[in-house]
């Protein structure tokens, strides 16, 4: 089944929810790996941002569960 212009816009959209959470989880990592000395209290923040970006990924693909396959 191929997907029409709507749901490749959403899939898109999609793409940007994901994105967003792992350039947060990747900040998370590099401070774990190389700063984890002078950031550590940045990782609550940190934290905190991720779980509402998963929220956000986790709402859309509720409202839209053709996405989720």
């Amino acid at each position: 089944m191929s997907l029409t212009e709507e749901q490749k816009e959403k899939k898109k959209e999609l793409a940007k929810y994901k994105r967003k959470v792992v350039e947060l989880a990747g900040e998370v990592h590099d401070i774990v790996e190389d700063t984890i000395w002078t950031d550590y209290n940045r990782l609550p923040e940190l934290s905190e941002q991720i779980n509402v970006a998963m929220k956000d990924v986790n709402d859309f693909l509720d409202a839209h569960p053709y996405l989720q396959k």
